[in-house]
């Protein structure tokens, strides 16, 4: 029998916090915050990992073959790790949980850790050996020489598949409990493995390959990472054992739930494969490195905010759907919507209008040039568009994903990357790399659409659209008043500091600074519940601070 829609689930009628499963939204709140400032730290390492290899690399061919050697890597990762195993064990290991059945928990995960390891150990052994036949498929217009660089990247790389999907299953039960802190704060101390054995190694290297070292620290880095993140499973008090029962019914549930999950990331993932297949038909060769630059850029307010919000609320919507709570789930879908709104419909205006100075400051040392700064930032100005619908897929896939109704999200993933395909092929050719850029926007704002949409039909139409609406129009009044005055701060900085390195960190920080706090001001003024909430948290920390 399927699993029912939101609305077939009843409602129980139990009282108080079990009957909602909703932590306090103090807790939430704090969860969200602790994340969102982890993953900023994660994020601006990462920015300074992207400027040093810049640095080394610029746009060369070298590290377009290592950008297109990560597309199948990535490709399996995002398939197996984090995303996909923890959308589809998350809501049947809370489930167990919430049905005080711990000790069954724990042996679910055991025995997928072993699955892991050894589907995906044959996996990797397969792709190495396999690697060269596959990567040349994907490398376009490239030299042999480059070609073979490409694939020896690839099989350095590919080993990564295993170590993330093993971090995502420890991710997954850490989550369960709330336990937010380390798996947040571990991104951060990969990028910083890979920034210093990126700098030790590349000496190591010559010409061309060189870029092995960026290869290298990416796979010594995600062996930290997991041996830190497992680490933190004393916190639950969690033993691994050795069990694998393929016939466990719990087995087969989270695989039937991972099937459509995994091809549903997959068919969205199909994107990046786009993006750097055409970028290769693109002359010059720089295409795939200064899309990806973009990306890195974009993917900073991203993981900050959206990534944050829907992480921490995926728990609670999934104890909430185990205890068929509607209401309750129908209130943390609109708090979770009006935040994302609320943190990246002005990251999207700041990031697009303020572009060129950014991806200046971020990137334009050493091998990088002001021509990469110009196709890199025309790359970023498209991608800022596509911020607030990337948070709002993010949230609303998961909501799909706590009710155990993956297909619906796969199905639409599917109407997606058809959108995407047919735009970005027809507007490739005559815009370059602007073309494969706007066809992932227009791609995101359809996916969008089609899931909320779905959601009101399974929200019998009510999905707190009106409140939504009303307190979004607010915020984009806010962002109208506040970006334009963040870009006349920039400008008069810059015709007065000129672009040192100092006077471009002065100029975009104080512009970016004055721009959040008007917008701030703003949002608190128009009475934005969801800014009161951060005001509210943010008051009682520092009252506890100083009580301290």
């Amino acid at each position: 029998m399927s699993p029912p829609t939101i609305e077939d689930r009843p409602q129980r009628t139990d009282s108080g916090e079990e009957r909602s499963g909703q932590p306090p939204r103090r807790r939430i709140a704090i969860n969200t915050a602790i994340f969102a400032v982890a993953t900023a730290l994660s994020r601006v390492a990462g920015l300074v990992r992207e400027i040093v290899q810049a640095s080394f690399f610029g746009t060369s061919g070298p590290i377009s073959a290592f950008t297109v050697a990560s597309q199948i890597p990535n490709l399996f990762s995002n398939l197996f790790s984090q995303a996909a195993l923890s959308a589809a064990f998350v809501p049947v290991f809370t489930e167990m949980l919430a049905e005080g059945r711990r000790r069954e928990a724990f042996k679910l995960a055991s025995e997928i850790f072993w699955l892991i390891l050894v589907v995906l150990g044959a996996l990797t052994l397969l792709y190495t050996a396999a690697a060269g036949l596959v990567m040349p498929l994907l490398t376009g217009s490239f030299t042999p020489a480059m070609t073979t660089l490409t694939v020896g990247l690839s099989r350095v790389m590919f080993p990564v598949v295993l170590l993330l999907s093993l971090t995502g299953l420890i991710v997954g039960i850490l989550q369960s409990y709330d336990e937010f802190s380390v798996p947040a704060l571990a991104p951060a101390v990969w990028n910083v493995v890979i920034i210093v054995l990126l700098v030790v190694l590349h000496g190591r290297f010559h010409g061309p390959d060189s870029v092995y070292a960026y290869a290298i620290a990416w796979l010594a880095a995600t062996l930290v990472q997991f041996l830190l993140i497992a680490s933190a499973l004393r916190r639950v008090d969690f033993r691994l054992s050795f069990s694998l029962n393929w016939r466990d019914p719990r087995i087969h549930e989270v695989l039937v739930l991972f099937l459509p999950v995994t091809i549903s990331i997959g068919i969205i993932n199909l994107d990046v494969f786009l993006n750097a297949g055409l970028g290769t038909l693109i002359p010059g060769g720089h295409a795939p490195a200064a899309i990806n630059d973009a990306f890195r850029i974009y993917m900073l307010p991203q993981g900050i905010f959206s990534v944050a919000v829907a992480t921490v609320l995926f728990p609670t919507l999934s104890r909430l759907a185990a205890r068929r709570n509607v209401s309750g789930m129908r209130r943390t879908l609109g708090n979770g919507i009006r935040q994302v709104n609320l943190l990246l419909i002005p990251s999207a205006a700041l990031l697009a209008v303020l572009s060129t100075p950014i991806v200046r400051l971020v990137y334009q040392h050493g091998s990088f040039g002001p021509y990469s700064t110009h196709i890199v930032s025309g790359a970023l100005f498209w991608f800022a568009l596509a911020l607030p619908f990337a948070g709002l897929n993010l949230l609303l896939s998961r909501t799909f994903f706590a009710v155990k109704r993956p297909w619906i999200p796969t199905r639409l993933a599917a109407t997606n990357i058809t959108v995407d395909v047919i735009v970005s092929v027809a507007l490739y050719r005559p815009l370059g790399i602007a073309g494969l850029v706007i066809g992932t926007v227009v791609a995101m704002v359809v996916m969008t659409a089609l899931q909320l949409h779905r959601l009101r039909i399974g929200f019998n139409g009510r999905l707190e659209g009106g409140q939504t609406t009303m307190i979004t129009a607010r915020i984009v009044v806010a962002t109208a008043i506040a970006t334009p005055i963040g870009y006349l701060v920039w400008k008069a900085l810059y015709l007065l500091l000129g672009l040192s390195l100092v006077a471009q960190i002065l100029s975009v920080g104080l512009a970016l600074t004055v721009a959040a706090s008007v917008y701030g001001w703003l949002v608190l003024a128009m009475r934005v519940p969801e800014a009161r909430q951060i005001e509210s948290l943010v008051r009682s920390r520092l009252r506890g601070r100083l009580a301290a």
